[in-house]
């Protein structure tokens, strides 16, 4: 069974929001650490160097990170969906491009072809996610969140070509600038085209010969962005936001990926939500069940006065209309549900107890009807 490969950042020993500076320092330090040169004959440290190297060449490319942090590994392997360039939904279907490059010598390149241009035309940068934390309120009512984003945006000192200011990119020569070698076999068939992407350019058809210094020739830097979120009332926990085109830059003047934003509602001390109505629980004493009394009610909007009427049972709910959660789409509000909670006391004094006793002697089943009634139904049932 193959061993699970490590994650990227941490063979490197940075975090995830490592700028490409503090990638490229590692990646040195660790490089010279393993090299074989250093370390003849040992395995291990080859094996490390291999990984380091691996891991570096994937995080040092905005797009092959953009893909690991989505995807994992899966989306930086060859031979996986993560390959991609274009086509269906920018996923790559490895040895079937085989299958699609042959009908297109069958049929003339129409029906199941694609045109060469699927592998080097404009991509949709990659998506990003992010999440929020509010509290009960603000998800009632809404609220603005400044948020800070991490993405990759041109290099101000290139304007995103990768190559030092004052120099362009020369056109592959492996490739002639189309970004695809083809090799041509003959079949039985007719003529069967293999299509691969240039190994030498990686699709680009160009080459950056001078590098520039801002970027290291990527064209692209991480930056944090603060953008202002804009939290509808009404959401609810686990909820998520679209923020179209906030997401990673798009590739060969592809249009930017979108930012999915999770909301998190933390919960509330006393409200709890059931759809778009609020529940809270309220404690009363013996004494106001039994006469009757004015509560002071906490909802959303302050603090309301209820009046229970005498004889309130424990369990009992009660019902505030418009008291609830905004609707998210539309209008009006939910209702808040009020239910009571008789809390008998645990310390009494001995004219508490006295005045207890003597309650229940002057009473005795006859202020108890459902306790009268149960007595009555066990009587009759055990023929007593």
């Amino acid at each position: 069974m193959p061993q699970s490969k490590r994650d990227y950042y941490e063979v490197l020993g940075v975090g995830r929001g490592a700028g490409e500076s503090e990638i490229k320092k590692a990646y040195r330090k660790l490089a010279k650490q393993y090299h074989p040169d250093v370390n003849p004959g040992d395995k291990e440290a080859e094996a490390k160097f291999k990984e380091v190297s691996e891991a570096y060449e994937v995080l040092s490319d905005p797009q092959k990170r953009a893909r690991y942090d989505q995807f994992g590994h899966a989306g930086v392997d060859p031979n996986g969906f993560g390959n991609a360039g274009a086509g269906f939904g920018g996923f790559d279907f490895g040895g079937f491009s085989d299958i699609f490059e042959t009908f297109e010598s069958f049929f003339g390149g129409t029906g199941f072809g694609r045109s060469s241009r699927s592998r080097t035309g404009p991509q949709k940068g990659a998506d990003l996610k992010y999440s929020v934390e509010i509290s009960f309120e603000e998800a009632a009512f809404g609220v603005e969140k400044e948020i800070t984003v991490e993405r990759h945006e041109n290099c101000e000192k290139c304007e995103g070509s990768g190559s030092k200011p004052g120099t362009s990119p020369t056109v592959c020569t492996r490739c002639n600038g189309t970004g695809q070698i083809q090799n041509k076999h003959a079949t039985p068939f007719g003529q069967f085209i293999d299509v691969r992407t240039c190994d030498m350019c990686r699709g680009e058809g160009k080459i950056i010969v001078d590098p520039c210094t801002g970027c290291g020739g990527m064209g692209k830097v991480r930056k944090k962005l603060k953008k202002t979120l804009k939290i509808p009332a009404g959401i609810d926990d686990g909820q998520i936001i679209t923020s179209r085109g906030d997401g990673e830059p798009g590739v060969r003047g592809g249009p930017p990926g979108d930012l999915f934003v999770t909301v998190i509602v933390n919960p509330h001390p006393i409200f709890r939500r059931q759809g778009n109505d609020v529940v809270c629980e309220i404690p009363i004493t013996f004494v106001q069940a039994a006469l009757g009394a004015e509560l002071e009610v906490p909802t959303l909007d302050g603090k309301v006065r209820y009046s229970i009427p005498e004889g309130t049972q424990t369990g009992s709910i009660f019902r505030l209309r418009n008291k609830g959660i905004p609707y998210l789409r539309g209008s009006g509000r939910g209702d808040q549900y009020v239910k009571v909670e008789i809390e008998v006391p645990k310390k009494l004094s001995d004219k508490q107890k006295e005045l207890l006793r003597e309650f229940a002697e002057i009473s005795g089943d006859e202020v108890y009807e459902q306790r009268k009634g149960f007595f009555d139904k066990m009587k009759d049932a055990l023929g007593m």
